[in-house]
């Protein structure tokens, strides 16, 4: 299947005036973008007609397609019911206060509050400053640090980027900040050493949190900060015990842990927060993404009842919480993200997602016969391939070769959209309403990739 693409006058004057968030900026002068015009269901359409399978649910995100009309309804209605108000000095709009109950019925622990957000950036980074703030007013000025992981991805505020553990975020910004210290990304396939058993590399780990704790000084490790699945660094499955060992440490030494659920939560794991599935005990959950399906920016920050009650205390020497944004909250995304909520218990989504799940991870495991795939993994609806020149010694390919990039550009031509992340691998992340039949066409034009893919390597041998 051949897409055409003819350079538009918005092609033209986006690759003139607009510089992307995480694309080169030559590759957007030198072809222009591809410019999405609508969407319907799970497809997204672009402005030459063709179709394209979005298999990542835009950026892990768009959970109920790209055509519900409820949330079109929702967001009008608010509109022109109140179109903005803000949650400051002590006032708040009708449905962000309904919002915050019913995200307390969702909650997998038994939170205090939710302080909103507008992206999963803002709410990490809010995490980041109350964790500041907790210790201090607890009179633990020390105990500052952040421990995060490698190929970790938390967002692209500053403090966001400077958490996470991929250099496209940190490198040329120069934002390694002091107070955040990274520990190993717990991916056997990559990480394993020879003969390591994944149990022996789970306790390798856990060991190593609590080394780098002593190394630092228990007294200055305020929090530990993780995706329960890694998505943007490559979709990794911690192993199991992983985060059993990982818990017992922190609570060990009185560390917080902020669970970043910005991609697992509300079903993408097929419970409505990874935290559930791994049995994690957070004291702060971050979400966004699919808490409006996209349709609207929006995100919150679960805190325990500790941290609230000490935000209270902190308050009280300063007579005010000082903290937030002219759009927290916001009505109009609030709106949405409550008859979002609805449709989810309306709809029964997560018990689909738990339906179709296992067609989607015996889809993907089925692609690693193919002569490309050294890796496949996955749970619920997220999962990944990574590529390999030599699969039996997990030997990758060399990065100027660009075979990622190439994968994807003949998904593209196929009808599908993905992304490639570092490493060559291809992530996946459809929208949660996908059924069994897309489910296998996904698959069939994954293989008719690679193996277009295997032919052009043949071809430059």
């Amino acid at each position: 299947m051949q897409r055409t693409h003819n350079r538009s006058e918005a092609s033209r004057l986006d690759s003139e005036r607009h510089l992307h968030p995480y694309t080169h900026p030559r590759k957007i002068e030198a072809d222009g973008p591809v410019v999405i015009s609508g969407g319907d269901g799970i497809w997204v359409v672009d402005e030459d007609g063709n179709r394209y399978m979005e298999g990542l649910a835009g950026l892990w995100c768009a959970s109920l397609g790209f055509s519900e009309r409820r949330l079109a309804d929702a967001a009008y209605r608010q509109m022109l019911e109140l179109p903005f108000y803000h949650s400051f000095a002590g006032r708040v709009p009708e449905v962000t206060a309904r919002l915050a109950a019913k995200l307390m019925d969702w909650s997998p622990l038994p939170f205090a509050r939710v302080l909103f957000a507008n992206s999963g950036s803002e709410s990490n980074d809010a995490a980041f400053k109350l964790v500041h703030y907790y210790n201090n007013a607890k009179g633990r000025p020390r105990k500052k640090k952040i421990i995060a992981r490698d190929r970790s991805y938390h967002g692209s505020t500053a403090v966001a980027s400077a958490m996470s553990g991929l250099s496209a975020a940190r490198k040329v910004f120069e934002l390694d900040i002091p107070g955040i210290v990274r520990i190993s990304c717990p991916h056997y396939y990559a990480y394993g050493l020879p003969g390591e058993t994944i149990e022996q590399f789970s306790d390798r780990l856990v060991e190593e949190l609590e080394q780098t704790i002593l190394r630092e000084g228990p007294e200055t490790v305020a929090a530990f900060i993780a995706e329960p699945v890694i998505g943007g660094g490559g979709v990794v499955i911690p192993p199991p015990g992983y985060y059993d060992g990982i818990q017992a440490i922190l609570r060990k030494y009185d560390i917080l842990f902020i669970a970043d659920e910005v991609i697992s939560g509300f079903g993408r794991l097929g419970e409505a927060f990874g935290s559930t599935v791994f049995g994690l005990k957070p004291d702060m959950i971050t979400v966004a993404k699919m808490l409006s399906a996209a349709y609207a920016p929006i995100s919150a920050l679960y805190l325990s009842e500790d941290i609230y009650e000490t935000i209270k205390q902190g308050s009280d020497t300063v007579g005010v919480f000082g903290h937030g944004f002219t759009y927290s909250g916001h009505p109009v995304a609030a709106a949405v993200a409550l008859e979002t909520l609805r449709i989810y218990e309306d709809d029964g989504i997560l018990d689909h997602v738990r339906r179709v799940a296992p067609r989607f991870q015996d889809g993907l495991q089925a692609l690693s016969d193919h002569p490309l795939v050294g890796d496949v993994r996955g749970m619920g609806l997220i999962g990944a391939i990574e590529l390999a020149e030599q699969p039996a010694l997990r030997k990758p390919f060399a990065p100027e070769k660009g075979v990622g990039a190439y994968f994807l550009g003949r998904a593209l031509a196929n009808g599908l959209i993905l992304r490639a992340v570092p490493g060559d691998i291809i992530t996946f992340a459809p929208p949660l309403i996908i059924n069994e039949a897309e489910i296998d066409d996904l698959m069939s034009r994954v293989r008719l990739s690679l193996d277009e893919t295997s032919s052009w390597l043949r071809q430059q041998a």
